[in-house]
């Protein structure tokens, strides 16, 4: 399998990006109250991913078969026909024909369709950022950039990150970590943490279950810790896949071995394939319930064994 290139999208976007999502009163992705920006596009293609409408790098609708009433003013809207009519079953969209207008999302009365991805410039981004934080009322409150990989729009994420600085906001990334170290260095001095993933140590496996090698995850986090970053690291507990005793204590001693960062968020996997269906991608789990408590436990000791402070997320 072919690696995407990290760093292949977006290098000449320095204006404009593409945002999927804004959440505010964000409790769980960084210190404080935090607002929550969600970039699309992502090099990874991991088969439990929690947010697989930021993988692509364009705008996509997403459909919702339970919300649909057939009215189907969809399909008649459509000026390249990439909607057809299903009668009784919904609809279907040919994704490789949709220009991404959204005109179908104006015409569906119950936001069954909904279009994915929206362009914002610098300055519109950053002053709804701005807004938020001074509604927060707390000193510890910023922003986290999420995704997708925010890395994958480098210049924009760039641009961003320096507008909340001089806004005196905290910012945080989170990311896969799968970038090139030029766009790692360069956004460094407008990063207060890290929240850094970590999935699947072993590189031919790493390759099978999210597309990419975890060589350059490794080299970059060390790179991180070297530079004296702050860093939270959190590890997704997927059932069959990150959660094998081999994956767990992997990481343990690498990590060990690191003595970076001190603290380790371990999110149980929740299944989406509704998510996936809704996009028209494939959702290749096999396995769609959470992790046993036993399993978490197991975990939660392997790391708190070498010292870090590991927190079972929800």
């Amino acid at each position: 399998m072919s690696e995407r290139p990290p760093w292949s999208v977006s290098e000449d976007r320095s204006e404009r990006g593409l945002v999927f999502d804004i959440q505010s009163y964000a409790i769980h992705d960084g210190p404080g109250v935090r607002t929550l920006v969600f970039l699309k596009g992502c090099p990874l293609e991991c088969w439990w991913c929690h947010n697989p409408e930021g993988r692509s790098p364009k705008p996509e609708p997403m459909y919702s078969g339970t919300l649909c009433t057939h009215r189907y003013g969809c399909v008649s809207i459509c000026p390249v026909g990439a909607i057809a009519a299903h009668h009784g079953q919904g609809i279907g969209i040919d994704r490789g024909e949709c220009t991404g207008c959204d005109l179908c999302t104006g015409a569906c009365p119950t936001g069954a369709l909904k279009l994915v991805g929206r362009w914002m410039d610098v300055k519109s981004l950053a002053d709804e950022i701005g807004r938020y934080h001074q509604l927060y009322n707390n000193p510890d409150a910023g922003v986290t950039f999420s995704g997708g990989e925010p890395l994958f729009q480098p210049k924009f994420l760039a641009e961003v990150l320096k507008a909340c600085k001089e806004q005196y906001i905290h910012t945080a990334i989170e990311t896969s970590g799968y970038t090139s170290p030029r766009i790692l260095e360069s956004i460094l001095p407008y990063v207060n943490m890290f929240l850094f993933d970590l999935k699947v140590f072993d590189e031919e496996d790493s390759r099978t279950y999210t597309g990419v090698s975890s060589r350059r995850i490794k080299e970059n986090l060390k790179f991180l810790v070297a530079e004296g970053e702050e860093i939270v690291l959190r590890f997704p507990i997927v059932p069959g896949i990150t959660d094998t005793e081999a994956n767990v204590k992997h990481w343990a001693q690498f990590l060990s071995d690191l003595k970076g960062p001190k603290q380790i968020d371990l999110l149980p996997y929740h299944d989406v394939g509704e998510k996936f269906g809704g996009l028209g991608q494939e959702y290749r789990m096999k396995v769609h319930h959470a992790p046993s408590k036993a399993t978490l436990k197991r975990i939660r000791q392997e790391f708190e064994r070498i010292g870090l402070d590991a927190r079972i997320g929800t």
